[in-house]
């Protein structure tokens, strides 16, 4: 029988829970300008969705002292709710008890939602706020961080995982959410590192902060391991719940559409006069995708790295895709060693998930240089150009300018599988420019001719005579690579036509049991 003492213990237990390491502890978390593990949720989740699991649950090591020291729940709160109405699997770690390390019982608890969201099919969200590996558990903690890291990798391109970094990550705390599709860091209290500065400056004498070795500015814009950077930690969750509202539940179900009120058949007079004259002058390609998307909503994707290729989420008449574009307004839009990663990051995790790719090209080729040799240039072009003609999602590609050499080829080519491609008559499609041309095919002849002002007429006039041949799409579309010239104004109406001819496109790849991209 369920007596009122019993139902009374329940009730004092569950608020025990609740309180993590106690008040003081939530008190010194609150003034750090932190939220705790459960507040981080309320605002994560559908008001009232949330159903945790585990509560009860508490460490089972008896050595250093730990057998008096016992929170319930263990330093993690574990789950599922909804946001938007659409199940999420959940953990937030809680810096409150232990500083939210991990002892064996709170991996448990993660792999556990982790098994539920692979089985339900729903994407897992990680809340990491932790001091990393439990020491007092020794190899117990470690074989904890290799049983979530297996789950990472088994659930890869089945279900989403997206990591949310509110707090310090360390050692192997890190390859968790780097293992998984998108990280966010907060500008004010999050980091991220292998190795710390105390032990950096003992093995290799670098002094060193916390912030500059790992924080969130540093992993946005140099490394590339943090995809969004937020303000705070309120802002992070709001744009988590964002960023699913374009994901579909997993590798199985199509992104999820949305009613929309923006004309299918919007013209945009300014799209046929955006462009600079000068051919080499630039310009920003997001003032093209604003004016081409559904109500000029862009998620861009990795906002401050590698800024030469734009990448993101968007929709055209209420469908998500995803938007790959050259940015002339950063190194020319040219590729290099990290736009190509970049790119083919986002390219994969597109296809895995059923999101049609759009790709706007303007790209004079690959950035010269020893630099760029000698890092690989090579491998790193490829994995882009690997994973857009290993994708079977529909493809739809505008070139709007230049396109030369490998580079044509790269960036959603028809021969790469391109569903649908259009071009702007702006469009320059070409082994190379109209200068490096002619140095080429005329070399010589420049060489003999000993007046000045003759051989730079010479030069002009074979430039001029390459850039009518190839400065314009016509070229391309006498061969059947491109399957249309568009007028710029209506870019937006007949990339939907093209995605909604495509819904039921079936591409698929040979039999084999997993390709062997560049890496």
């Amino acid at each position: 029988m369920n007596s009122p003492e019993k139902i009374k213990q329940l009730i004092e237990l569950r608020e025990q829970a609740k309180m993590g390491g106690g008040a003081k502890r939530i008190e010194a978390q609150h003034a750090k300008g932190k939220l705790t593990a459960r507040e981080r949720l309320t605002i994560l989740l559908d008001e009232g969705s949330f159903e945790e699991f585990d509560m009860f649950v508490t460490h089972r090591t008896e050595d250093f002292g730990l057998g008096d020291k016992k929170f319930l729940s263990d330093g993690v709160v574990t789950g599922h709710g909804t946001i938007d109405g659409r199940l999420v699997y959940v953990f937030s770690q809680d810096f409150t008890v232990f500083g939210g390390s991990l002892s064996e019982t709170f991996a448990q608890k993660i792999c556990k939602v982790m098994d539920m969201a692979m089985k339900a099919g729903a994407p897992v969200i990680g809340i990491n706020d932790s001091g990393g590996a439990r020491i007092q558990e020794g190899v117990r903690s470690l074989a904890g961080y290799a049983e979530i890291f297996e789950r990472n990798i088994l659930a890869s391109g089945v279900i989403p995982q997206i990591s949310a970094i509110f707090g310090p990550c360390a050692g192997g705390a890190v390859y968790s959410p780097a293992l998984t599709d998108y990280i966010i860091m907060s500008e004010s209290s999050s980091y991220m590192f292998v190795t710390g500065p105390k032990v950096t400056k003992s093995v290799t004498g670098e002094d060193i902060s916390t912030e500059d070795l790992g924080g969130a500015a540093i992993h946005s814009s140099k490394s590339g391991v943090s995809h969004f950077v937020a303000e705070d930690e309120e802002e992070g969750l709001l744009l988590l719940r964002k960023l699913l509202s374009y994901l579909p539940q997993n590798n199985l179900e199509e992104p999820p559409l949305v009613e929309s009120t923006d004309p299918i058949n919007r013209a945009d007079e300014s799209l046929n006069n955006i462009l600079p004259d000068n051919p080499n002058q630039p310009y920003d390609i997001k003032d093209i995708i604003m004016r081409i998307v559904d109500d000029a909503d862009f998620l861009e994707v990795h906002a401050n790295y590698a800024k030469n290729i734009v990448v993101g989420f968007a929709r055209f008449d209420g469908a998500p895709v995803g938007i790959v574009a050259n940015q002339p307004n950063f190194l020319a839009g040219v590729l290099d060693i990290e736009a190509s990663r970049k790119g083919a990051r986002f390219v994969r995790f597109c296809d895995a998930f059923n999101i049609p790719i759009v790709t706007l090209v303007d790209v004079p080729g690959f950035l010269p240089g020893s630099g760029q040799e000698y890092g690989g240039i090579i491998i790193h072009g490829a994995k882009l150009m690997f994973a857009y003609g290993e994708a079977t999602v529909p493809k739809v590609t505008v070139t709007i300018r230049k396109s030369y050499g490998g580079a044509h080829c790269v960036m959603s080519s028809k021969q790469l599988r391109g569903d649908v491609n259009y071009a702007w008559p702006s469009a320059e499609i070409a082994v190379m420019g109209p200068q490096g041309a002619i140095e080429v095919l005329e070399g010589k002849k420049i060489a003999a001719i000993e007046d000045e002002d003759e051989r730079k007429t010479f030069i002009k006039e074979k430039e001029d005579e390459y850039r009518d041949k190839f400065a314009n799409p016509y070229e391309a579309a006498r061969y059947g690579y491109l399957d249309d010239v568009i007028e710029p104004r209506n870019t937006r109406f007949r990339v939907i036509r093209a995605l909604t001819s495509l819904i039921t496109k079936k591409d698929r790849n040979p039999l084999k049991k997993h390709s062997n991209i560049p890496l």
